[in-house]
């Protein structure tokens, strides 16, 4: 379903970018292997992830995996009864600890991720085999001497035992009788066996057993007779120690063997948690945004509406954003313009952005831009010069268009490049708008780049099918890369040519030379292009004329505001101020009444 959009619109080099930012090659191969969901549920879920993984990123930017390995291939041989190799016990205990590490990390705020903590709460650690590797090994990887009571002992009288083969050959080595035989005074091994090297020419000075010679037959690396008896019961030991860590390895890989089921699962719990990380750092680097995942309803069907979208795989600094929508207005989107003026990476980018958020990765775009969860996007895009120059390309697009037809649905989205190209033009152009008028008939969203314009007419005049166009300076005779919705490209050819400095006459007998129907469609299209112009100055205008009248506004309110404050506290002051004028007066006429009854009465 998805492979007819995956290497036409580069999602692979998408992926391989996503990959970069994984921390251990389980979650890699996850990147790698990446497609989309047609789910909306799984795909709400899957942008939820990213969106919280970012978020816990930001509060608490070491977070992650560090550490895991996948150790699957491990818990393989423990289940067949094999035995793990020493050093790999430390990869796996390394990893249920990252296991034990992100599960307490991400468990400490499951209220503010309650999707990563969901996951998280399934990562089992496996507490036995960490505490037994643990007790196992030493840091350094070896088996430590307390491993078993047995090893102890044995590790004991080894050193013992070796201590000894030395303090006899230390003597051999400083005894001035065997100084002059030996070509140096050290003491090395060969084959497991302690030796010390003697000259080739005293081979019967030091009685013993020849081990080894060097290079050139100068040097005999002899263990003397003095040690053979004290060599033999180091080697004896040393066949214990080897035969008891066997037996502790192969002990606790039957514990791994046990756990094998669990750990398996706990690798592939830590690698869906580190994608995630892996999403929402690819969003960080992209400036990217978690998309509205549209749904649909009854009064309004779902649809698409980009804002400043821009193609991931180019550089930000360059890239020019699009904006458009689809599915709400029309369903078909014309796109002309001029060649290499940005008309298949407009494709590319919706293409691709949409398979993006059906993965569950943020798009580079401006918040609340919006996107439908399609069944499936099949893209029919190649190279302009090929399709118009090899009737055999043309076959081979051809045959995607009838397979794409065939497969695609009202809830697909179709991209078409150069649409009927590699033909003859009347041919091709009648051919691109009978499978515009299909589309439209069975309601399959699509967007189409083109340079026909009997396209861009069939636009003008269908309900359902809007105009786009990639704009074109003729001043500098380059594109700019801007889309512009509700105006079909214009071919610019005559004013190219003007401008190169192509003889007027000339141009103008071209001019005489074309149609006057096609002659008329691209006055009228200068028309509109300046008309459109025009409208967006009057709209500026108009914006700046608003934003000073709703600032003259919020200061008139402003001032309103304060008048009606100083009125108040005027009011409040003078209704204290009479309060208290009146309580004095009403404590005097107490008082008079009270000395008034106090006078004695005369008659």
């Amino acid at each position: 379903m998805w492979l007819d959009a995956i290497r036409p619109l580069e999602f692979s080099a998408v992926r391989a970018q996503l990959a970069r930012y994984t921390a251990f090659s389980a979650s890699e191969t996850l990147a790698l292997e990446l497609e989309p969901s047609n789910d909306i549920a799984t795909v709400r879920v899957w942008q939820q992830e990213t969106t919280e993984a970012r978020a816990l990123l930001d509060q608490q930017p070491q977070v992650g995996v560090g550490g895991a390995r996948d150790v699957r291939a491990l818990t393989r041989v423990a289940r067949i009864g094999g035995m793990i190799p020493p050093h790999e016990f430390l990869d796996l205990r390394a990893t249920l600890l990252a296991a034990r590490n992100l599960r307490k990390n991400i468990l400490r705020s499951s209220e503010a991720f309650p999707r990563l903590a969901f996951i998280a709460a399934s990562l089992d650690d496996a507490p036995r085999v960490i505490d037994e590797i643990g007790r196992v090994f030493t840091e350094q990887g070896e088996v430590a001497d307390g491993a078993s009571s047995e090893l102890a002992q044995i590790r004991r009288d080894l050193r013992v035992a070796q201590q000894r083969v030395m303090e006899r050959l230390n003597h051999i080595i400083t005894s001035t009788q065997y100084a002059k035989y030996l070509q140096e005074a050290i003491i090395t091994q060969r084959e497991g066996r302690y030796v010390v090297p003697v000259r080739a020419e005293a081979r019967g000075r030091i009685h013993g057993i020849v081990h080894d010679s060097s290079a050139s037959g100068a040097t005999l690396f002899i263990e003397p007779l003095a040690v053979v008896e004290l060599g033999n019961r180091v080697r004896e030991l040393t066949l214990q120690e080897q035969r008891e860590v066997e037996r502790i390895l192969r002990e606790l890989t039957a514990l791994v063997a046990q756990f094998a089921d669990a750990i398996d699962y706990t690798v592939e719990t830590l690698a869906q948690l580190d994608l995630a990380f892996a999403k929402a750092k690819y969003s960080a680097a992209l400036k990217a945004v978690a998309p509205v995942i549209d749904g649909g309803s009854r009064e309004q069907p779902a649809y698409l509406e980009l804002s400043k979208a821009r193609h991931p795989l180019l550089d930000p600094a360059k890239v020019v954003p699009i904006s458009l929508e689809l599915q709400r207005a029309f369903s078909i989107l014309i796109i002309t313009g001029p060649n290499t003026g940005g008309k298949t990476v407009s494709l590319k980018t919706v293409g691709l952005l949409a398979l993006m958020a059906q993965s569950g990765l943020h798009i580079p775009a401006r918040a609340g831009s919006r996107l439908p969860v399609y069944d499936g996007i099949f893209a029919d895009i190649g190279d302009e010069q090929s399709i118009e120059q090899s009737l055999s390309t043309f076959s081979g697009h051809l045959k995607n268009i009838v397979a794409i037809l065939r497969a695609a649905n009202e809830r697909a989205l179709v991209l078409f490049d150069e649409l009927g190209a590699g033909t003859d033009p009347v041919e091709g152009a009648a051919l691109a708008r009978a499978i515009v008028e299909q589309l439209l008939e069975r309601k399959i969203p699509a967007l189409i780049a083109t340079h026909y314009a009997e396209l861009k007419a069939f636009a003008h005049t269908t309900p359902g099918v809007e105009n786009a166009s990639m704009e074109f300076d003729v001043e500098t005779l380059a594109p700019t890369y801007r889309l512009t919705i509700g105006l079909p490209g214009r071919s610019n050819a005559f004013a190219i040519a003007t401008r190169l400095g192509l003889d007027r006459a000339l141009v103008e007998r071209a001019r005489a030379n074309v149609g006057s129907s096609n002659a008329e469609l691209e006055t009228l299209l200068a028309q509109l292009k300046k008309t459109r112009e025009e409208t967006a100055r009057e709209l500026g205008r108009a914006a700046a004329a608003r934003e000073n009248a709703e600032k003259a506004s919020k200061q008139n309110r402003r001032e309103l505001a304060e008048t009606q404050r100083q009125r108040s506290e005027i009011l409040r002051h003078t209704r204290e101020q009479a309060r208290g004028e009146l309580d004095a007066a009403r404590a005097e006429l107490n008082r008079l009444k009270r000395e008034w009854r106090e006078i004695p009465a005369t008659r």
